[in-house]
């Protein structure tokens, strides 16, 4: 997979896939800017070898049409206070009217084209799109890991019609982070797994336990994992469908070698509530009709001494339903002891994210990635769509 770095831009006109899929408040201002600042050294780059830079993006899902509440004008706003330079917002992402802006571009100029997900053939990786996207560029440049494993025009079709491409640093970093903690850790190696559904990352967890020394489990998908050993866990949340494949899964770790550590205690409460009624029992004594929302002390005091001598930590899911103050205390427990730990520790996106920025632990942190959905399919196991394409 070629980098930025490998091309000369000077002149040519460079397609930046980036990921600026960012929150908004009521008044369409950005509440969050981490995915525009993590692709500035990119574009840095570019500007600065007086490449004629295009950058496109999705935001949202407006349904395959425009949408004025999912334009992309606040991100160039935004865009042009951070880079103090102008950024021009193109009325759409492809068409004559686009490409007669592009073609009038100066060198290290700026455009930004309108939302790619007006058109649903972006979604769809439609052929057509495709080409049209491709008539803007001379050179095509990947750095949105968060969209790396979607098969769209953006991320595919458009790289499969430019001889030159390849990875702005962002998508780098991410892929050789990724990388370094599993296919050449220094281990031990340690796994946090949490969030509310072993649905959705059964197939990491099955990958995972070939590659790790140790595993910890914690959140709502922990419910299944004790419930499958035969523990009452009242009105906790459950996937019943799973509990003979949490227990295959039980096993083959057994088999494996692997310690698999699951929480011993829980906080529980009346109902999902900021002022529910909540006690503190142990995962014997969880009361019917109640339900376990975080775990409790003596399972971060657990969770803490299987991560005291880590050399890598990767943590995907938190320990329960954090976004409440009254279930919150096991995540934020959990992003003290990886921050805290002398490993090299990456925070997989999403939900981890948020709450290891709201335990003010961030620069403590090895890594956080970007992509909650890209980190977990690699997790799986799987190649990237838009990594793979680059490196063909």
């Amino acid at each position: 997979m070629k980098s930025v770095r490998d091309f000369q831009l000077r002149g040519k006109r460079v397609l930046l896939r980036a990921d600026f899929n960012v929150p908004m408040d009521d008044r369409k201002e950005i509440t969050d800017d981490i995915r525009i600042r993590t692709v500035l050294p990119t574009i840095g780059h570019i500007v600065g070898e007086k490449g004629k830079l295009v950058i496109c993006s999705h935001m949202g899902r407006p349904g395959g049409k425009p949408d004025a509440k999912f334009s992309l004008a606040p991100v160039a706003r935004h865009l042009e206070s951070l880079l103090g330079q102008k950024v021009t917002l193109a009325p759409d992402c492809v068409g004559a009217e686009v490409e007669g802006i592009v073609e009038k571009m100066a060198e290290g100029e700026i455009v930004l084209l309108e939302n790619l997900r007006f058109h649903k053939e972006e979604t769809a990786n439609d052929p057509s799109f495709s080409d049209q996207l491709a008539r803007l560029a001379d050179v095509y440049i990947n750095d949105a890991f968060a969209a790396s494993h979607r098969a769209h025009a953006s991320v595919v079709g458009v790289a499969e019609r430019l001889a030159e491409k390849g990875a702005g640093f962002l998508l780098q970093t991410e892929m050789d982070y990724f990388h370094k903690s599993m296919d050449e850790p220094i281990r031990p190696l340690v796994v946090v797994v949490g969030g509310a559904k072993v649905s959705s990352k059964l197939g990491a967890l099955e990958n995972m336990l070939a590659k790790v020394d140790r595993m910890i489990i914690g959140g709502a998908m922990a419910n299944t994992f004790l419930k499958s050993m035969g523990v009452d866990v009242g009105a906790s949340k459950v996937e019943d469908d799973l509990l003979d494949i949490a227990k295959r899964f039980i096993d083959a770790a057994d088999a494996k070698g692997v310690k698999l550590h699951l929480p011993v205690d829980f906080v529980v409460a009346d109902r999902f509530a900021a002022d529910a009624v909540t006690k503190t029992v142990t995962f014997r004594d969880i009361p019917a009709g109640w339900m376990a929302l975080d775990i409790g002390p003596a399972s971060t005091l657990l969770f803490r001494e299987a991560l005291q001598d880590a050399k890598t930590i990767i943590w995907n899911g938190p320990m329960g339903a954090f976004e409440i103050d009254a279930f919150a205390r096991g995540t934020m427990a959990m992003c003290q002891a990886i921050a805290s730990s002398h490993a090299l520790s990456i925070v997989g996106g999403g939900d981890s994210n948020a709450a290891v920025k709201k335990s003010g632990e961030e620069r403590n942190i090895s890594y956080m990635s970007t992509g909650g959905g890209a980190f977990l399919e690699l997790m799986e196991g799987k190649s990237l769509p838009g990594v793979a394409v680059l490196e063909r």
